[in-house]
């Protein structure tokens, strides 16, 4: 999957990626979740064509990862393609790995035959907003509702 313009490879995740992506990870959102990450892409690995774990790879480095699967008839939804995790090493920002990433996530879904491509976020994730809307995302048709369950 590379193009001309970039000088580092996408592809699947593999096994051995796995302890750099919960390293990013972590090194991101500060909460360390490698159980999370294994049974992911344990999920991506299984589900074939309908769930994607790429990662974007300089020689052995990891660049970034980007996850996402299709789904359909979620609260009403035709099938569409979603974005569950993003992320880059903050030292790569600069080099459109994100957007390598996001474009070859929604390659493989409209091969798959979605028309569409949705993610959630925190309000406050104001890096991820401005990365998302730079690929030409905005507010979608759904609102999401919540509630505590504290007793």
């Amino acid at each position: 999957m590379p193009s001309e313009a970039q000088d580092f490879l996408i592809r699947p995740a593999e096994t051995e990626d796995l302890d750099e992506i919960i390293r990013l990870d972590t090194q991101i959102t500060a909460t360390p979740k490698p159980d999370y990450w294994r049974g992911i892409f344990e999920r991506m690995r299984r589900e074939g064509a309908g769930g994607t774990f790429l990662v974007a790879v300089e020689g052995r480095r990891l660049l970034g990862f980007v996850v996402g699967e299709i789904r359909a008839w979620e609260f009403g939804s035709p099938p569409c393609g979603w974005v569950f995790a993003i992320a880059v090493q903050p030292d790569q920002r600069l080099r459109h790995v994100g957007t390598a990433l996001f474009e070859a996530l929604c390659a493989l879904f409209r091969q798959a035959g979605a028309t569409r491509i949705r993610t959630m976020l925190a309000r406050d994730a104001q890096l991820v907003m401005s990365f998302f809307r730079s690929q030409g995302m905005m507010a979608g048709p759904f609102i999401q509702l919540e509630k505590g369950l504290e007793e």
